[in-house]
C-alpha cells in the first residue's frame, strides 16, 4: 500500500477553520481539485471541489422519474441507469470546469453505506480512472459526507465537534461529529426512515395522481401539500418512543397510523380507488407537525446530553447543530429544528438545498475534509482493497451512555 502523509505545517492544520485557504502538495504539485463519485442510491453526482471549498462543477443525473411509475427505488434497474450514465456525466463534469483528468488531485467515491449494486458502479468507475491517471483513491461514508457538507459553506463558522442530525430517504441519525471518520453515535432509527415514511405515505395518499406531484417524491409533495390546509390539527399522531429516554427514532407507527387515517377518511367519503381524500392538506399539515415533533424530542435530548457537565461533547467549541440529508429540504422540519437549537443558544445550519440530498459535491468535499485532516492513509493508491459496505456504522456509538443518562427533558413545542 502507498499512503502519503501531509504534514501539519505550512498552516494546513489550520487552514480548514480560517476558510480553507492553505494549500496541499501531493508529490510535489499543487493540491487543487478533488473530482467526487455518488452512485449509493438512484442519484449519479459526479461534482469537482477545490481545496478552497468552491464547487467548480456539478452535475447530478436523477432516476427519480424512472422509479416513481413503479412506487420504488429497483436497484437492478438502478444499477443499469447509473452504468448508463457515468461516463457522459463525468464528461460534463469536466467540461463544466473546464479542466483536464490530468489537473485532478484526487478522486472520493461512495464507498458504503448505500445500495450494493448502484455502489458497485460508482467504485468500478473511479478505480478505472485512478489506474488510468495514476491519481490516490479517496473512500467516503455516505452519511459523514452528508454530514461534513454544511462546512464547505461555513468554514469559518462551523468548527469540530458539532452534533448532526442526518434524515434522509434510508437514514436517521444523531451524532457528534470530531471530523472525517469520527463520528460518535447517539441515535438512529429502529425502523423505517422519515424519507422513506413520507415517500410511503404519499404513494398511499395517491398524491402522485395529482398533476403538480406526478414527479416529486413524497417529502416535496407533503410539504406542498402542507400549504393548503385550512385546519392543520384535524388529524393527530401518537408519539413514537415517548417512554424511552434515548436518541432513538421509529417511524413506522407515523406511518401505519398514517395509513389507518387515509383509510378512516376514504370510507367515510367513499373516495374512489383513483382518487384522494378531500382534505388531504389537512392530513400533510397534522403529519408535518408529527414528525417535526418526533425529530425535535429525540434532538433535544441529544442536545441535553451534549452540554451535561460530566459529558462535554462541543468541548471547547461553540454548541451547533447541523441538520442534513434530504429530508433538511423540509422548511417546515428544519424551522422547527433551527426553533429547538435556538432555546439552547446552540447555533444551526443546513446545506444549501442543493447539497442536502445525494450528490457529488459532499462527496468531493468529504475528500477535501481527509485530507485537511493529515491521516496516515488519506491518500490511497491500493485501489483493489477498497470494497464497498452495503451497511456501514460510525467509529464509535454513545448509545448506551445515553439511555444511561436516562435525560428527562421539557419539551419545546413546534412551531405554529
Amino acid at each position: 500500500m502507498h499512503a502519503l502523509r501531509f504534514s501539519a505545517g505550512n498552516g494546513i492544520g489550520n487552514a480548514i477553520g480560517g476558510g480553507l485557504r492553505g494549500a496541499l502538495r501531493c508529490h510535489g504539485r499543487r493540491l487543487s481539485y478533488v473530482l467526487g463519485i455518488e452512485t449509493s442510491c438512484d442519484d449519479t453526482g459526479i461534482a469537482i471541489v477545490d481545496t478552497a471549498g468552491r464547487v467548480r462543477a456539478n452535475v447530478l443525473e436523477s432516476q427519480q422519474e424512472f422509479h416513481t411509475r413503479y412506487g420504488g427505488i429497483i436497484p437492478p434497474r438502478a444499477q443499469d441507469l447509473h452504468r448508463a450514465r457515468i461516463e457522459s456525466t463525468y464528461q460534463r463534469c469536466l467540461a463544466e470546469a473546464q479542466l483536464q483528468p490530468e489537473e485532478l488531485a484526487a478522486i472520493a467515491v461512495t464507498t458504503r453505506p448505500g445500495l450494493p449494486m448502484s455502489l458497485l458502479v460508482g467504485l468500478r468507475f473511479a478505480r478505472h480512472l485512478t489506474r488510468r491517471l495514476q491519481k490516490p483513491l479517496l473512500p467516503v461514508h455516505h452519511m459523514e459526507a452528508h454530514a461534513l457538507q454544511a462546512r464547505m459553506e461555513h468554514p469559518k463558522e462551523i468548527r469540530f465537534p458539532f452534533l448532526c442530525l442526518l434524515a434522509s430517504g434510508g437514514h436517521c441519525q444523531l451524532a457528534v461529529v470530531h471530523g472525517p471518520g469520527r463520528l460518535a453515535l447517539l441515535g438512529q432509527t429502529l425502523d423505517d426512515a422519515p424519507g422513506e415514511a413520507f415517500d410511503k405515505i404519499g404513494r398511499r395518499l395517491r398524491l402522485h395522481i395529482l398533476p403538480e406531484y406526478r414527479l416529486w417524491n413524497g417529502g416535496r409533495a407533503i410539504e406542498h401539500a402542507a400549504l393548503l390546509a385550512s385546519n392543520p390539527l384535524a388529524y393527530e399522531f401518537p408519539l413514537p418512543l415517548a417512554q424511552q429516554r434515548n436518541c432513538n427514532f421509529s417511524f413506522a407507527g407515523i406511518k401505519n397510523n398514517s395509513f389507518r387515517a387515509i383509510k378512516t377518511r376514504e370510507r367515510e367519503e367513499l373516495t374512489p380507488p383513483d382518487g384522494v381524500i378531500s382534505n388531504y392538506g389537512d392530513f400533510c399539515a397534522g403529519l408535518l407537525r408529527a414528525v417535526s415533533r418526533h425529530l425535535m424530542h429525540r434532538t433535544q435530548r441529544a442536545i441535553e446530553y451534549c452540554l451535561l457537565p460530566n459529558v462535554r461533547l462541543f468541548g471547547d467549541a461553540p454548541p451547533t447543530l447541523i441538520m442534513s440529508g434530504g429530508v433538511a429540504n423540509n422548511d417546515v422540519i428544519y424551522a422547527n429544528i433551527a426553533h429547538l437549537a435556538a432555546q439552547y443558544g446552540c447555533r444551526s445550519f443546513r446545506p444549501s438545498k442543493r447539497y442536502c440530498s445525494d450528490n457529488g459535491v459532499m462527496i468531493a468535499w468529504h475528500g477535501v475534509e481527509q485530507l485537511m485532516q493529515d491521516k496516515e492513509g488519506s491518500l490511497r493508491f491500493d485501489y483493489d482493497h477498497i470494497d464497498i459496505q452495503g451497511t456501514a456504522g460510525f467509529a464509535e456509538s454513545h448509545e448506551e451512555a445515553v439511555a444511561a443518562a436516562a435525560i428527562k427533558c421539557k419539551w419545546i413545542q413546534p412551531l405554529g
